[in-house]
């Protein structure tokens, strides 16, 4: 486990934006909940609470990733109708302390789902 420090900063702050994710001409995500995560130079990410988004639509797979800064990662992929993209989704279940706030939330890949819009 590293700790995220000047080297490598990551910083956590509520999202004060309506975030909504749609996939297949369906919102698939909905909350004023978000939290952005920003990590080095990567782009920030959206963290949106699992209550705010309809599970109907994901399957777990066997994918895993691990990150020195976040811990494992598991994936899901999203279905409706005939459409569907694998591990478009992922989530940090037990993510380390430094991270903690991102445990019960979600994040998209932009690629893999039709919009993710904020106003």
């Amino acid at each position: 486990m590293k700790t995220p420090g000047p080297d490598h900063p990551i910083a956590i702050t509520r999202n004060g934006r309506h975030v909504r994710v749609h996939f297949a001409g369906r919102v698939i995500a909905d909350t004023c909940r978000a939290l952005t995560l920003k990590e080095a130079r990567y782009p920030p990410v959206q963290y949106i609470p699992r209550e705010d988004v309809d599970m109907t639509a994901f399957t777990r797979t066997r994918r895993h990733t691990h990150c020195p800064y976040k811990g494992a990662a598991s994936y899901f992929t999203l279905a409706v109708g005939d459409r569907s993209s694998e591990n478009a989704v992922w989530s940090y279940e037990k993510p380390f302390p430094a991270v903690q706030e991102i445990a019960g939330h979600l994040a998209f890949y932009p690629k893999r789902v039709d919009a993710i819009e904020e106003d």
